[in-house]
């Protein structure tokens, strides 16, 4: 069977680690890569041969491939998606789908329309220590609490980068898909309301953005969840990593065993990296002690992220080959960016929000 030939779009931390990650895959080959800035790029080993575009129009001219991967600016997904669908080729989008739910439900709908394959950047669905907290956390019963955050302090090009993306989008929405999505996978019931609120802690931003927010959603089955995100130097790395679910019948966290010397809550490693999963019994004896000890299970053989990366580019690639039917993944992006939105929209208007 020939290998897919892969156009890669954007050349960030994430589109690097794609680019690499098809490198390695038996079943893909590098058709071109295309960046902005890519004529003053030093390139690893195994990118230094593909062909090299500054613009997305004349790469897809050019090229002809098989797969677009889009690692760029949110507001760029959705047309970059819908165009490279409609030349033919199935495509990789990172998150958030796109900037707007109306532009969201576009891009599926052409995904539906062509035939193609469309597969969104939420790499925690990949990541076998995810994969198992969201499997515990839907024995803990009904409603569920979810109890989530992911602050980064960030300074010199991690901050630099952050501002780049407060140009369009604000934490709560471009961190706030992954963990918005990890609430949805295990209640299953329906969103119903979302309140947001946010304030600025620097001025080194668009007007009317925001580096710090909070939202909090509630679901139609009585489970209730916040997520709370802030980037810049200015913010605590005390607490910045809180993953939590509780029900009727304990709770389930993943635990940062690593608590000091050397995680910094803006390494990319750190945002995925979990070493433990802690498992709590709620049910009690007849002399009203706990029944049953905790339980801690370890993950430190888990993927690191370009591990995940390479995960999810080989999920691709077993959608294009097995025809996968993609139809709940799709719709679940949808939902989740319905949920931030709507966040984001309540943080700017003081109002909640119901679906």
């Amino acid at each position: 069977m020939s290998a897919e030939r892969v156009l890669v779009i954007g050349l960030g931390n994430m589109g690097l680690s794609h680019a690499l990650a098809y490198s390695r895959i038996d079943g893909y080959e590098i058709a071109g890569l295309c960046t902005r800035n890519i004529d003053g790029m030093e390139l690893p080993a195994a990118l230094r041969d593909a062909p090299r575009f500054t613009d997305f129009e004349e790469a897809l001219e050019a090229t002809r491939p098989d797969v677009v991967s889009i690692n760029t600016w949110s507001d760029t997904h959705a047309p970059y998606a819908i165009r490279a669908m409609e030349a033919g080729a199935h495509v990789f989008v990172e998150k958030p789908l796109a900037d707007t739910v109306k532009d969201a439900e576009r891009v599926v709908e052409t995904a539906m329309r062509t035939g193609r394959k469309l597969v969104i950047g939420y790499i925690l669905r990949h990541h076998p220590s995810w994969i198992k907290f969201i499997e515990i956390a839907r024995t803990l019963g009904t409603p569920h609490v979810f109890r989530m955050n992911l602050n980064q302090q960030s300074s010199g090009s991690a901050w630099e980068a952050h501002k780049r993306l407060l140009q369009s989008l604000s934490p709560i929405v471009d961190c706030g898909v992954h963990y918005v999505d990890v609430m949805c996978q295990i209640t299953k019931a329906k969103p119903v309301q979302v309140h947001g609120v946010g304030t600025r802690l620097t001025e080194d931003m668009p007007a009317g953005m925001y580096n710090y927010g909070h939202l909090h959603v509630t679901f139609d089955d009585g489970s209730v969840g916040w997520y709370e995100a802030g980037w810049g130097p200015m913010m605590s790395e005390t607490a910045y990593f809180v993953k939590d679910v509780i029900g009727p019948k304990g709770s389930v966290s993943i635990v940062m065993a690593e608590t000091s010397g050397g995680i910094r809550s803006d390494d990319v490693n750190a945002h995925t990296k979990t070493n433990q999963i802690l498992l709590h019994h709620a049910a009690l004896d007849s002399e009203g002690r706990f029944a049953k000890a905790d339980e801690r299970i370890s993950t430190t053989d888990e993927p690191d992220h370009d591990a995940l990366c390479e995960r999810e580019q080989r999920f691709l690639l077993r959608a294009i080959r097995e025809n996968l039917d993609l139809t709940d993944h799709m719709n679940d992006a949808v939902r989740s960016l319905r949920i931030v939105l709507a966040a984001d929209e309540a943080v700017r208007t003081g109002r909640v929000v119901t679906l």
